[in-house]
């Protein structure tokens, strides 16, 4: 039987029961992988319950750097009878499947041209553990030692991140260990270790991290300046709100106890983005963190934060929906709702990280952006990005930051004579000038409402000066195109065809262009950062004869958004959709736009021969 043979590039994927301590392990194998100097790319693919259901666990190894799901599985974990089956048929040929051999396997579970690896976990741990709990737990660090051995990952690495992972609870070290060490000499018994696909030491990582996006977005708001977080937990955001509160309790509290922080958990999402409105007209950098459902609920505190013109943030770490959808899987599917969110016409800006590094920056951009513009800003991650770990450049700070507050008078210019009108454009960008509650004892002070009002702020029902308004904000929204991150475009010489695309998607889009290149098949990229659309976009669309736009939802809600802000062609802009709740693969993009461009590329091949 053939046996895949890879140095340093392969997928592992770990077939779970939910509530089982799974995720501690697979995510222990990852870490070590990456303290080997290996660019990783680890998936917890978990169920919405807290115990029983399916849960998988993906580590892609590259040291090509290719951290995104590749679509195929090299070797598998199966650990969960109810799964067994399907986790089988997911092994590439050649491919290797580690199972508990405790229990005979059943004929029909067997395909003749994988490599099937027994290893009788339960009764391992049987022998050498008493307690059930502890049984439970420590068959999975027993494969750990068992993969250890067979794809050579160094194991003073990995029982040197035990005694971190344990640290100040040390009696749980020696029995970790002495599982680990179990199941490296199980593996070393009965197999010869490696395996032809292994891993090697490396030096490929540089100065890159393991973080995830949630922890870098909450750290970004403890940069920018944020005081005040209010939210309703909701999955998969409520680990940014976390990760805040964290950084909070280190950075954020006095010498004498006292905290320049407030954190306050609503009863509802209406209610905290009701706080969120509240803090930021006080002169607050305050912000909100939801999800699909979250954002449906907020869109009226969203209309009057956009018609009042009221600095607001809010981190959308989308998720499957309509409804409840699947909760803990993951897509881009709030575009549109987002976009424009709250009832009449509306427009919001949006920021579209793909890393934790802009994470961390778009993070900052969003508070000074929505203060520069006094409007909401939307930051669109999503819960891959979110709640996985990702291999990403370090965060990096320039101490000279100084916050942007936007046009905000001070109480010296109201002294000197400033005459301040609320909603008057005074400079031609359509952003009037605030005041913050408190600067002037008698001077510049207002009241914000969410009905008609004029130039000055004061309430009307005049059309005409509804109609001045409105036309002005719709200016404001042409001024944040001219402020927001422009795009990330990559030119291939000759090419008359683009891929656009934002998000997460750029974790596999280089291995889909390599791969596509490989075939003959060269394509210019762009990666969308914001909306507003600047210029940069409707020229790169221009410069081409066909634009693949690629998004995670089922009705290509960017190529939507492209048709309405933008006069452009809807033929040239062909939608490739991935929406089954799992993080787009190369190999479905490579299909995907290869079955467009093969018969075009055969076409010029025959006319040139």
């Amino acid at each position: 039987m053939s046996r895949l043979a890879k140095v340093n590039e392969f997928v592992l994927r770990f077939a779970n029961v939910n509530g089982t301590g799974s995720a501690s392990a697979n995510g222990l194998v990852a870490r070590a992988l990456f303290r080997m100097g290996l660019p990783v790319g680890p998936k917890n693919i978990f169920p919405s319950n807290i115990q029983g259901l399916p849960t998988w666990f993906e580590i892609r190894v590259s040291e090509a750097g290719y951290t995104g799901r590749r679509g195929t599985v090299d070797l598998m974990v199966a650990m969960n009878g109810q799964t067994f089956a399907e986790d089988v048929r997911s092994v590439e040929p050649g491919g290797y499947l580690l199972y508990d051999s405790s229990k005979p396997l059943a004929p029909e579970l067997r395909r003749s041209d994988i490599n099937f690896l027994d290893v009788p976990l339960t009764e391992l741990v049987t022998r050498e553990f008493a307690n059930p709990r502890q049984r439970l737990l420590f068959k999975n660090i027993v494969y750990v030692g068992v993969l250890s051995a067979l794809l050579n990952i160094e194991p003073e690495v990995v029982e040197q991140m035990i005694g971190e992972q344990f640290q100040g609870k040390e009696k749980l070290i020696p029995p970790n260990i002495k599982a680990f060490q179990l199941g490296h000499a199980a593996a070393t018994e009965r197999f010869a270790c490696p395996l032809p696909m292994h891993a090697e030491r490396r030096d490929a990582i540089g100065d890159r991290i393991l973080m995830d996006g949630n922890s870098a977005a909450g750290l970004g708001c403890v940069y920018a300046g944020a005081t005040v977080a209010a939210w309703y937990p909701i999955t998969p955001s409520t680990s940014l709100v976390d990760a805040f509160s964290a950084y909070c309790e280190e950075f954020r509290v006095n010498r004498d106890g006292s905290k320049r922080y407030a954190i306050l958990q609503a009863e509802d999402e209406l209610a905290a983005i009701g706080m969120v409105v509240g803090a930021a007209w006080n002169g607050a950098r305050s912000f909100t963190a939801t999800s699909g459902p979250g954002v449906s609920l907020m869109t009226e505190f969203l209309g009057l934060a956009y018609y009042a013109e009221i600095p607001v943030v809010l981190f959308d770490i989308q998720r499957c929906g309509p409804s409840t959808g699947m909760p803990t899987r993951t897509q881009q599917p709030d575009l549109l709702s987002s976009a424009y969110a709250s009832h009449g016409d509306t427009k919001h800006v949006l920021l579209f990280p793909a890393s934790p590094k802009e994470c961390f920056e778009l993070s900052v951009q969003a508070f000074d952006l929505a203060e520069r513009l006094q409007t909401p800003v939307l930051v669109m991650s999503d819960l891959d990005l979110g709640m996985n770990d990702w291999l990403s450049e370090p965060l990096t700070w320039e101490d000279s930051y100084v916050p942007d507050r936007g046009k905000v008078l001070t109480t010296q210019q109201l002294d000197d004579g400033v005459q301040f009108y609320r909603y008057l454009d005074v400079d031609g960008d359509a952003i009037p000038y605030r005041t913050l509650p408190g600067t002037h004892p008698d001077k510049g002070a207002f009241f914000t409402r969410g009905s008609g009002h004029d130039r000055l702020g004061a309430y009307t029902e005049d059309g005409a000066k509804y109609q001045d308004n409105v036309d002005r904000l719709r200016r404001k929204f042409d001024t944040a195109a001219t402020l927001v991150p422009d795009a990330i475009v990559e030119r291939q010489p000759g090419s008359s065809s683009g891929v656009l695309y934002f998000g997460t998607s750029a974790e596999v889009m280089p291995e889909a262009l390599d791969a596509l290149s490989a075939q003959g098949m060269e394509l210019d990229a762009l990666r969308l950062r914001a909306f507003p659309f600047t210029q940069q976009v409707y020229d790169f669309i221009a410069a081409h004869d066909t634009v693949f736009v690629v998004e995670q939802n089922r009705d290509g809600q960017l190529r939507a958004l492209l048709l309405i802000e933008g006069n452009l062609n809807p033929g040239k802009l062909v939608p490739v959709l991935n929406y089954d709740g799992m993080p787009v693969t190369a190999d479905f993009l490579v299909r995907s736009i290869g079955a467009h461009l093969e018969p075009v590329r055969a076409l010029a091949m025959g006319a040139s021969a």
